[in-house]
């Protein structure tokens, strides 16, 4: 399978988006459903999967049997305003969704004794001992990409990026620190993310779909999604809108 083999799909806005992707996500986990008889779904945060949440949640989805987590998160309290939890809490376990399991990756006793900041990276290590120890096979992942070519919270130049993309990495999540976004994080490694059975990118914007091609046409250090495209996921699938 050549890199520009992976599908990729062109929307008319972020709505069709949504609404094509949430098709998507319904199928893998119906299948995965009937399979084994649960499912996995991981999503990422920020405001752009808004949308998608709210069309997921519209779905008449065995959400009992589907276990919700995230591809990563920052390292807030579970109430914070840059919470992802937060977020899949308020936009997609509502409606049929309510009925899903959430596995968040941050809970509010991490800070019940963070005083300093040595306490915060304990604390933040036990999360992502926590993560690892609790892992999930995950049968799909909604990822995310920003301008600077990260994905999940794998970012160029931070201290733990080679262990990030190192494929041969044993650990399913790291703590990362990032160079220049707010908040320490928890985030999937690339390794967990080659063991995950389909990936979904979901990007919007002439900006991103430039740095979504560069990343596409060779393998690059300071752009860290190219590492799921060097060689590419078998069931990775690309989700655009302008």
């Amino acid at each position: 399978m050549k890199n520009s083999d992976a599908p990729f799909e062109t929307c008319a806005d972020a709505a069709d988006l949504a609404a094509r992707l949430a098709r998507d996500l319904a199928g893998v986990l119906r299948d995965a459903l009937a399979a084994r008889g649960s499912a996995v779904l991981a999503v990422s945060g920020g405001r752009s999967p808004v949308p998608l949440f709210h069309a997921l949640a519209a779905l008449p989805l065995d959400w009992a049997r589907i276990t919700v987590t995230l591809v990563d998160e920052r390292f807030v309290p579970p109430d914070h305003a840059d919470s992802n939890a937060a977020l899949v809490r308020a936009h997609l376990l509502q409606g049929n969704a309510a009925a899903a399991h959430f596995s968040p990756l941050v809970g509010a006793d991490d800070f019940a004794a963070v005083a300093t900041q040595a306490d915060t990276e304990r604390a933040l290590a036990a999360a992502v001992a926590r993560a690892n120890r609790d892992a999930l096979p995950i049968d799909v992942a909604v990822l995310g990409m920003g301008d600077d070519g990260h994905t999940a919270s794998l970012f160029s130049g931070a201290p733990e990026i080679a262990a990030g993309l190192n494929p041969r990495n044993p650990m399913d999540w790291l703590a990362v620190h990032p160079p220049a976004a707010p908040h320490r994080r928890i985030s999937l490694t690339l390794a967990a993310l080659l063991r995950v059975g389909h990936l979904r990118l979901a990007i919007s914007g002439a900006t991103k779909r430039a740095v979504y091609a560069a990343a596409l046409q060779a393998r690059r250090d300071d752009l860290p999604l190219s590492a799921l495209l060097h060689p590419p996921h078998a069931h990775f699938h690309v989700y655009w809108s302008p």
